[in-house]
């Protein structure tokens, strides 16, 4: 039997600043050629973010919700 893993969390404080930063409508997601270039960043937070999102899409790929 597979063991389910943990929902990573996200504080409360930080959900939500990369749309801010992009500029993004609530509720939209984020176009990938802007999270590109979010990538190339100066600052190291932003990078961060980016990266995070563009593997967060990758993960729920072919499964089914419920």
């Amino acid at each position: 039997m597979a063991t389910r893993r943990k929902p990573i969390k996200i504080k409360k404080a930080n959900r939500g600043k990369l749309r801010k930063s992009t500029g993004t409508k609530k509720g939209s997601k984020i176009p990938v050629s802007k999270l590109r270039t979010l990538k190339k960043s100066k600052n190291p937070t932003t990078r961060k973010r980016a990266q995070f999102a563009l593997n967060a899409r990758k993960w729920s790929k072919g499964k089914k919700k419920r």
